[in-house]
This record gives C-alpha cells, sequence and structure tokens, in this order.
C-alpha cells in the first residue's frame, strides 16, 4: 500500500491554493492542525507515562491503580481522532494505489477527487453519529463502569470534534482539486 508519492513520475496530489477563500480556509486549518499535533504529542507522552507509572507502582509497589488505564485510553483516543485532520491533510491515511502508476495524470486526479468524495461522505455520517453518541453521553450523564468512572462525554467531545476536523480537511482538499481542475483545463 502507498499513497504513490515513491511512484517515479507520479503526480503529487494537488495542494490547497495560497490565495483566496480556499487559501485563507486552508491556512485555517494548517494552524488548527498544528497546534493540536503538538498537544496530541503531549496526549502520547502522558498516555505512556501514566501507564508506565501504573506498571510500576502495580506491581513493585502493590498500590492498586483504578484510574491510569482509562485515562491512558481516552488520552489516545483523543490523540488519535484529533490528529485524523493533519495525517490527511499529507496524505498520509492509508490508500492502495495500484492504478495510480498505470493511470494517466488526469485520470488518477478524478480517481482522487472521487476518493475524497467518497471518503467526505463516510467521514460525514461518522461525524454525525459521532455528535449524537456525544449528545447522548451529555444529556444521560453516561460514564465508564470503572470505580474512577469519568464521563464518557469526554472521548466522544474528541472523537467527534476530530471527525469533524477531518471532514472539513477531505472537503477542503475536495473543494481545491475541483477548484483546479476548472482553472486548468486540461
Amino acid at each position: 500500500m502507498s499513497h504513490g508519492f515513491e511512484i517515479e513520475g507520479l503526480a503529487k496530489p494537488p495542494e490547497i491554493p495560497a490565495t483566496g477563500l480556499i487559501g485563507a480556509l486552508g491556512r485555517l486549518m494548517e494552524m488548527i492542525n498544528t497546534v493540536i499535533m503538538f498537544l496530541s504529542s503531549g496526549a502520547l507522552l502522558a498516555a505512556s507515562l501514566i501507564l508506565c507509572s501504573s506498571v510500576f507502582l502495580r506491581y513493585f509497589l502493590k498500590i492498586p491503580t483504578d484510574w491510569q488505564d482509562e485515562m491512558s485510553v481516552f488520552l489516545l483516543v483523543g490523540a488519535t481522532f484529533m490528529c485524523a485532520a493533519y495525517v490527511q491533510s499529507q496524505r498520509g491515511h492509508i490508500g492502495i494505489e495500484a492504478l495510480a502508476g498505470l493511470l494517466p495524470p488526469a485520470v488518477n486526479r478524478v480517481r482522487l477527487a472521487l476518493c475524497d468524495l467518497a471518503s467526505f461522505l463516510f467521514c460525514a455520517f461518522f461525524s454525525w453519529k459521532s455528535i449524537l453518541l456525544l449528545h447522548e453521553a451529555w444529556v444521560d450523564g453516561q460514564t465508564t463502569s470503572s470505580a474512577w468512572a469519568p464521563p464518557l462525554w469526554i472521548p466522544y467531545s474528541l472523537m467527534t470534534l476530530g471527525m469533524i476536523l477531518l471532514t472539513l480537511q477531505i472537503l477542503l482538499q475536495f473543494v481545491a482539486a475541483c477548484v483546479r481542475k476548472e482553472g486548468n483545463h486540461d
């Protein structure tokens, strides 16, 4: 599996234009993604420190732990979903590019646009379902079943925000590709 970047002669996916409304939205998403990447890096570091301390406390000092595993899961879920838009902006999501090297560049751009459209529709649906889960967890006051019992709206809010940002990133790339096609006429 690849994204075709290492295939010689294959054009990279279209970039977001630097000017206009699409360019401004692209820069805003880039700023948001950069901040989220730093925060998520901190979350990953925190999760690893929490899990290491949990192991040390539990197995060496025989001190029971009840919150460390859930906190680590919340941090990992948050980092995963929140970084999805950044990964998409770099075209880093898994994609099967078996046809990329065989197709002419113009056909390959159409293929990429159709993949972006399908991805947008899926992620928009996932975002909507995430919003429903978040609302349900908030209204019903749902918590986890552990002794610590943190509220479930916390991971659901991270999942929802991450999916909305991913959906917006895909939409931005799709619109940029469509605008570029209109201007190129190739």
